[in-house]
Parts: C-alpha cells; sequence; structure tokens
C-alpha cells in the first residue's frame, strides 16, 4: 500500500510558501507522500523544500493584477486549472489537500471540493485573504495562524500558530548578544511587495545613528532587484559596511546573529522573529488587504516583542529614534528579544501536522 498523500496549494509569495514548506518537511518525516502546486512566482520560493516533494508548476490567472484582457481570460485560465486538478486528482487520490492561500491554490482547493476530498486552509494572516475568504464556508477546517482571525459569521478557525521551516525552527529561542560598544548586525527584510519604503527611508535612518554606533554595525538589507544599486551605493558612500541582496537564502542565520531587525509585518516574518526571538521594528504594508499586516503586528506588539510605526509615520527620523532605542538601551533589548521568543508558537508545524493526519483519518471513515 503507498503512503498517503499530501496535496499542498500555494500562491507565489514567501508568506504563503514557507509555511507550506513547513508542512512539507513534517509529513514527509511521518511517512507521506506530498506535492505541491504553484506558480512561476511561487517556483523561486522552491529551491528549499525537501527533494522528495512533487513540485507542479501551473498557470496562475489573478484578478487583481494584469489589464483589462488579462482579467477576462483569468476565469478561462482557472477554469482549465481546475480541470487538470480534477483529472490529476482522479489519478493520484489525495488523502488531504490543504490551501495556503494565493490565486494558485484554487485549481486544487476547487478540485478537492468538486470530488469531495478531505480539505483544509490555512491562513497565515489576522484577516482572510481573498481566496481563502472564497472557500472557508467549503473546507473541512479552518487553521488560522494570527490570533484572533477575523472570519466569516458561522465559520471556526483553530489557532495553530504559522508554521516554520527548519532552519528556523531548529534556531527556537536562540542566545541572544545584547547591543554593545562592539559588532552589531542589523537585519532589513522588505517581502517581495512592501520593500520600496524600507529600501527609501531605512538607509538614511540608519546613516544618522550616532558615529560610535556605526562603526560597530553591520546591515544586511534585503531589497528588489531595481533598487540594490542604489541601496548599496548610499551605504557605501555614507561608511555603513552593508550586504545588500534582494534575497536572503541564509536568512535564519542572519536573524539570530541580528542585535535589530527592521521589517515589513508578513505573518512568516512575525512567526520567524517570535520562533527565534529578536527585537524588530515592524512597518506593516499600508496597501495590505484589510490592513492585514496591522493585525499581524499587533500580537508581538503588545507582547513586547516589538515596536509598530504605521507606513504615514515611517520617517527616517523616526525610524532612526527607534533603532537607537534598542540598540542604546541593551536590557530593553534583551527584554524585548524575551518578550518575542515567549510569543511565538514552534509547535505550529506539529499542530497543523496532527490536523492534517486527523483529517485524513476522518476522510477515510466517510
Amino acid at each position: 500500500m503507498s503512503a498517503p498523500l499530501l496535496l499542498i496549494a500555494a500562491g507565489g509569495t514567501g508568506g504563503h510558501m514557507f509555511p507550506a514548506q513547513a508542512l512539507a518537511e513534517a509529513m514527509l518525516a511521518r511517512g507521506w507522500r506530498v506535492k505541491l502546486t504553484t506558480d512561476a512566482r511561487g517556483a523561486r520560493y522552491t529551491s528549499a523544500f525537501p527533494e522528495a516533494v512533487q513540485i507542479e508548476q501551473i498557470r496562475s490567472a489573478t484578478f487583481a493584477r494584469g489589464g483589462a484582457v488579462a482579467k477576462l481570460a483569468a476565469p478561462f485560465q482557472i477554469g482549465a486549472g481546475i480541470i487538470g486538478a480534477i483529472a490529476s486528482f482522479m489519478r493520484d487520490r489525495p488523502a488531504v489537500v490543504v490551501g495556503f492561500g494565493g490565486y494558485p491554490s484554487i485549481p486544487a482547493m476547487a478540485a478537492a471540493f468538486v470530488l469531495k476530498l478531505p480539505r483544509m486552509i490555512h491562513e497565515q494572516n489576522g484577516v482572510l485573504g481573498r481566496v481563502n475568504a472564497a472557500f472557508a464556508s467549503r473546507v473541512d477546517t479552518i487553521a488560522c495562524g494570527t490570533w484572533p482571525t477575523a472570519l466569516p459569521d458561522g465559520v471556526e478557525g483553530h489557532h495553530t500558530g504559522n508554521p516554520v521551516r527548519a532552519s528556523v525552527l531548529e534556531r527556537a529561542e536562540a542566545g541572544y548578544i545584547c547591543p554593545g560598544d562592539y559588532p552589531m548586525e542589523v537585519l532589513v527584510i522588505g517581502g517581495s511587495q512592501g520593500a520600496r519604503i524600507l529600501s527609501d527611508v531605512v538607509p538614511p535612518a540608519i546613516a544618522a545613528l550616532p558615529m560610535a554606533m556605526l562603526k560597530n554595525l553591520r546591515v544586511s538589507h534585503q531589497a528588489r532587484d531595481e533598487d540594490q544599486g542604489r541601496v548599496s551605493a548610499y551605504y557605501d558612500e555614507h561608511g555603513v559596511k552593508a550586504d545588500v541582496q534582494p534575497f536572503f537564502h541564509d536568512l535564519p542565520r542572519r536573524m539570530t546573529e541580528a542585535q535589530l531587525v527592521i521589517s515589513r509585518a508578513g505573518a512568516s516574518s512575525v512567526a520567524d522573529l517570535s520562533v527565534i526571538g529578536r527585537p524588530s521594528i515592524l512597518i506593516p504594508f499600508a496597501a495590505a488587504t484589510a490592513d492585514h499586516q496591522t493585525a499581524n503586528a499587533r500580537g508581538l506588539v503588545d507582547a513586547g516583542g516589538a515596536i509598530m510605526i504605521p507606513e504615514s509615520r515611517a520617517t527616517p527620523e523616526t525610524v532612526s529614534d527607534q533603532i537607537l532605542s534598542v540598540l542604546d538601551n541593551p536590557k530593553a533589548a534583551m527584554q524585548m528579544a524575551s518578550a518575542a521568543a515567549r510569543f511565538g508558537k514552534p509547535e505550529a508545524t506539529e499542530a497543523l501536522a496532527q490536523m492534517v493526519e486527523m483529517l485524513s483519518t476522518k476522510g477515510q471513515t466517510q
């Protein structure tokens, strides 16, 4: 008898793909087969997935981007994707289908609904994304990464937390070195959509710090391809040691070594920060659907592990003041690191894996 198959469907951002990777790792360890369906954008994040995961890249369609022709074509592309998913599921029937959101998850979730397969969604943010909202009443269960999560009337969610990759989990509550008069690291991460403002605001904010602090500082700054050159040049012109890249493949290591992290408030970033336990300055992406990044940040801020600056107030002067408030106050920095670690849910991956196995058992009895 072949091992049960878990079908994971996830859209093309790190916020969807990182928790999907965490679940894939956990289910492989439990003896399952795992298949991932995503689009070309999501495929950029699959290099760190275990080799045993079968990855199927599908054509994605969205109503949110593109011109009139692309939007008119979207329903037909999605329809073709659903038909293809149904045919695939009939050849190799998944025991459970899990959607992590994003338009590329529509075909798999719709096919699972049509075939009455056990199915669930995991919502990373404090507000359901468009696709997860559409399927909320059409799945067997909903796992929530951020709590509370705003859900439709009559829909119940289960707080699992956001799964983190094994490379993050192995650094859970890693020892924190307080800032002081010695080499220090600052990590700046913005996500695929929201990195521009951090590239505009953070370099001058860091350059404005006292010279006695700057001489000890090294910055790892994630910037878009089109911003990488100017950000790197700015740091160089102001004598700041900086490593500027579009994507850090060793992000968990850099986060562990950081005295401070400056970040957007994507759900995966907040989860990583709280599991590893690092002080952070969070600048929620103002254009995020239903302002969900503010909802993501609120719990960590209320726990004392982070400082939140609304995007409208994120000036170089404000950000510089907040950086100084952490790096010039070792006791406060340590308190923030400890508070972040207490807020973390390193057991989130295990909780989600258990939900998958319970749902599989339920499916076998139907």
